[in-house]
């Protein structure tokens, strides 16, 4: 835990010129205004003022006029840039002129969510499994849709050109404190993936935000250009977000029956792209709601683990999506199953890649478009009862 005082002493000694205040608007994307160090201590006390109008999805009503106020405890350097005169970043809090919470701050969402959790002795943690890839660049540093390499899945260099740009992001990471698990070529030619060790909610999902932020830096360093899109090339593999969830203080069972139960209402949180439901139900993207065990052609997979690392892992995200609601959902949804302890319905040990027949008539799909997925989260209790009316009017816009 940091204080402002601690904050000064480090500007100083290491030398920072810049202050990046970070903070993400409701589809995900991190935003930032850079201040000086003499204007840290006014940003401590007051906040940094911004224009909510000019940011998408924050349009609340006439007054525009909002104040970022900075966490000490997401203090971190930007590795890649200089070495004098150094550049940090912190993750913000955003106020009203009144001190209030912004009703639109996902991230003060997901804060609730896992304060709600810990009344109820619940904890719950989070890892990141985040599909790229990786395209030749233009002069203008823009993709050219041109894959960087034509390897395949887990395959080596000379082949897999992607391997130093991996090594380049995960020790940038580090630097960082962010730990990446592992790192390999995908499926898709010019296709990564890196995933991260489980943190709890909160630092796993600033965890994802930070890493695709260095990720499209290190590609632009390299000549390249780092594409998130859910189905970038039409005929190859999508790239998907998997997200790992665990819990203590209650049963797993009820919180993956919990969020079957309501993951159709929460889809359009998890795929918001037309072509995020062009990847589902394809190339081992999910379509069904259904789980099984090691199967990765279920929408929830219990990997083979023990002790401490048993999780369950939900496919059916793509790496656009805005973390802290997504988090904020699934934590929600989960406890809901916990609460009402659902019994977990029964795996479906099959390959639904290549199955027919009338199990799979049986099953229930995910939405197969964006407009269907808003609607039902539209219509839904459920959402209507952990997202703010404006937040989620702005949204499904």
């Amino acid at each position: 835990m940091y204080d402002l005082k601690t904050i000064l002493e480090y500007v100083k000694e290491e030398d920072i010129k810049f202050i990046r205040l970070a903070f993400i608007d409701i589809y995900g994307k991190q935003k930032n205004v850079s201040i000086m160090p003499h204007e840290l201590e006014k940003a401590f006390k007051y906040g940094i003022s911004i224009d909510s109008m000019a940011i998408d999805g924050f349009q609340t009503g006439y007054k525009s006029d909002l104040f970022l106020f900075p966490n000490p405890d997401t203090i971190t350097i930007l590795p890649w840039r200089p070495r004098e005169g150094k550049v940090i970043r912190m993750f913000c809090d955003i106020k009203m002129p009144d001190g209030k919470d912004f009703i639109c701050d996902t991230r003060k969402l997901l804060i609730n969510a896992i304060n709600d959790a810990k009344k109820s002795g619940v904890e719950f943690h989070f890892g990141s499994e985040i599909e790229f890839y990786l395209f030749k660049a233009d002069e203008e540093g823009n993709s050219t849709g041109v894959p960087y390499d034509e390897a395949g899945y887990m395959d080596i260099a000379p082949d897999d050109k992607g391997e130093n740009i991996r090594r380049e992001i995960c020790l940038t990471l580090e630097e960082m404190d962010i730990l990446p698990e592992r790192s390999h070529h995908e499926e898709g030619p010019g296709q990564n993936e890196i995933a991260f060790r489980y943190q709890d909610a909160l630092r796993a999902a600033d965890e994802a935000t930070t890493f695709k932020s260095v990720v499209k830096t290190s590609a632009n360093r390299n000549g390249l250009f780092a594409s998130f899109d859910p189905k970038p090339i039409s005929d190859k593999p999508g790239n998907g977000y998997h997200i790992n969830f665990s819990v203590t203080g209650a049963k797993l069972d009820s919180a993956i029956e919990g969020v079957l139960k309501h993951i159709k209402e929460i889809t359009a949180f998890l795929n918001r792209d037309e072509k995020s439901y062009e990847r589902l139900g394809k190339l081992m993207a999910p379509k069904y709601i259904s789980w099984s065990s090691e199967n990765r052609s279920e929408l929830i997979r219990i990997p083979a683990a023990k002790d401490n690392f048993i999780r369950a892992e939900l496919r059916s995200p793509d790496p656009l999506i805005n973390p802290y609601l997504a988090f904020t959902l699934l934590i929600y949804a989960a406890l809901d199953g916990i609460k009402n302890n659902y019994e977990l319905r029964s795996p479906v040990d099959i390959d639904l890649n290549k199955a027919s027949g009338l199990l799979i008539e049986k099953l229930d799909k995910l939405p197969s478009s964006l407009k269907e997925a808003k609607a039902i989260a539209k219509d839904s209790d459920f959402v209507k009862k952990y997202i703010p009316d404006e937040l989620l009017e702005n949204y499904l816009k």
